[in-house]
């Protein structure tokens, strides 16, 4: 297998499987290739693990097939309907105020919350469950309260939504072949 080399002024050498099923190595300019080398081998089994999982992604994603424009635009316009409802109902429990809701069609995030309150949400998230829809709402109004990821953000997720846990973990092993189903 042929694994890709970065080098740069980096502090620290990372390696990551790409959604093509590639390897990449970033490493610090001063690092030797034997280095490298061995810091593949001893990564060896995160690696074919990683290669693994990416090419099921791969299979699943060619299974399902990549959201067109039309489907992208009528899952913003589901969104648009549905989320400030959703909002509303969240933001009284959380006890905050809010702004602007937006909704994008994002490569990468599943909301945002600006320091003036306004959100933003993957028109995306439509193809979650309710309920993870819902922790994606509360995640980013508790933002309103806590602008990080405290111990005191959690515990107010925690408040709303005792079980946030499950949802955020269907949503870490579920959330990249959806996202990937727009990147490609």
């Amino acid at each position: 297998m042929k694994i890709h080399v970065i080098k740069s002024s980096r502090k620290s050498v990372a390696m990551r499987v790409l959604p093509d099923c590639t390897a990449e190595v970033r490493a610090p300019l001063r690092m030797t290739e034997k280095e490298i080398s061995d810091f593949v081998q001893k990564n060896a089994a995160w690696l074919q693990k990683q290669l693994a999982e990416a090419e099921e992604r791969r299979r699943r994603l060619e299974s399902v097939g990549l959201l067109t424009q039309e489907e992208l635009e009528s899952l913003a316009h589901q969104a648009a309907e549905l989320l400030p409802e959703r909002v509303r109902y969240f933001a009284e429990q959380v006890g905050v105020t809010y702004g602007r809701i937006t909704v994008r069609s994002q490569k990468s995030k599943w909301g945002s919350c600006s320091s003036k309150g306004n959100l933003n949400f993957n028109c995306l998230m439509m193809l979650t469950p309710p309920e993870v829809r819902d922790y994606l709402i509360v995640h980013e109004l508790c933002h309103r309260r806590e602008m990080n990821h405290s111990p005191r953000f959690w515990a107010e997720v925690e408040r709303v939504l005792p079980d946030y846990r499950e949802r955020e973990k269907w949503l870490k092993e579920n959330g990249r072949d959806i996202i990937m189903r727009m990147t490609g």
